[in-house]
């Protein structure tokens, strides 16, 4: 018998982390019925991060009034826990996956739903407010989030500017008016990002994520050019080089904007999390890490939840496997994982997208007498 800590990530577009857990108990179960199974679903800061930080701190939810990315009217749940703190989920209220895949333009999607949300009245109760901002659709660098909290930018001619794309002829940002600083109540804000990737360049958002979110390669380089500018005219009036920051290319640049914009400090969302529910603790007390996600690939060892808990468990001398819905078997990730398997392994592509559950208690079960053979050699 083994203890066995099943701690996977969301498998994006398919699963929720806790559905993910509880398909990969029920394979496991059904090969090694004698193990102890511990199910923790984990977030970095992406889509779950607030529901999942909630049940760990006690948070009540609560509901507000928001327009996601594209301006639709929703009802989006916050959580405030007895400590004083707001969690707040952007993948609610300007995510990608709230947006049909006709409208993901980011070219014309902001982040002014999100900047809405933190100006609710809720967040006066608030002491402290911790914002998970993966799964974005935006790519504006946190543009929209400023405007609604007061800033304003101005072009060479003095108008204002109000699509983020027109960044490209910025010339002055104007802090808001005295009176009307957002969150005077708040003695820290938080900003918990899933990736370490800087604003700008071969490796910033605009690159590595904008195709993901819609851009097409010709607008790659407006979309950077404007992220440049606004970069630019914040180091020359602040004298902050925000954008070289490690995860200011979060989230479209969300990063970026809610550290200049909002006054908040970035960190990695999983550290977040981890510390929330102890995880050093329960990997000491386990023989063996189950964990995975949608895609596990480079990404998945430069700072996802995944990777950084595979390292955690290689510390606490406990052995890691990894399950996933595709796998880069030329990303490294056996420097941290004992043995890694994907759903593609067992079916189609299309089938496991389809059936992502069912498929992944398959895997799980195959893994588990996969285990048990190696432990017999």
């Amino acid at each position: 018998m083994r203890k066995i800590l099943i701690a996977p990530d969301k498998f994006k577009g398919t699963l929720s982390a806790t559905e993910a857990a509880s398909a990969i108990a029920n394979g496991w179960r059904s090969a090694r019925p004698d193990d102890e199974l511990i199910q923790l679903p984990i977030s970095d800061g992406g889509e779950g991060f607030g529901s999942l930080m909630a049940k760990a701190l006690d948070g009540t939810e609560t509901l507000i009034p928001i327009r996601d990315a594209s301006g639709r009217e929703k009802t989006v749940p916050i959580w405030l826990t007895p400590q004083g703190t707001v969690l707040i989920e952007s993948a609610n209220i300007i995510g990608l996956a709230l947006i049909p895949q006709p409208q993901r333009d980011p070219l014309t999607l902001d982040s002014a739903g999100l900047g809405a949300a933190l100006k609710s009245d809720t967040l006066t109760q608030c002491q402290h407010c911790i914002i998970g901002i993966g799964g974005s659709a935006t790519n504006d660098g946190g543009f929209g989030v400023a405007r609604k909290l007061g800033w304003q930018f101005n072009n060479e001619t003095g108008q204002e500017i109000e699509q983020w794309p027109d960044l490209t002829s910025l010339k002055t940002i104007t802090e808001p008016r005295k009176g009307h600083l957002w969150a005077d109540n708040l003695d820290s804000v938080t900003v918990a990002v899933d990736v370490q990737n800087p604003l700008l360049g071969p490796e910033g958002c605009t690159r590595v994520y904008g195709p993901q979110k819609g851009l097409e390669e010709e607008d790659l380089p407006r979309a950077e050019a404007a992220l440049a500018r606004l970069a630019d005219v914040w180091k020359s009036q602040t004298g902050e080089n925000a954008a070289t920051l490690a995860g200011a290319g979060a989230a479209g640049g969300l990063g970026f904007g809610l550290h200049c914009f909002a006054g908040a400090k970035i960190r990695s969302g999983f550290e977040i999390f981890a510390k929330a529910v102890d995880l050093s603790a329960k990997l000491e007390e386990v023989d063996v890490l189950i964990t995975g996600e949608g895609a596990m690939d480079c990404q998945s060892i430069m700072g996802k939840g995944v990777g950084e808990l595979a390292k955690m468990a290689q510390i606490n001398g406990c052995r890691s496997l990894g399950l996933a819905g595709y796998l880069d078997r030329h990303s490294g990730l056996e420097a941290h994982f004992e043995q890694c398997h994907a759903l593609t392994e067992i079916t189609s592509r299309s089938e496991a997208e389809q059936n992502a559950a069912q498929w992944l208690e398959k895997l799980s079960t195959e893994a588990a007498k996969n285990f048990n053979e190696t432990e017999q050699r």
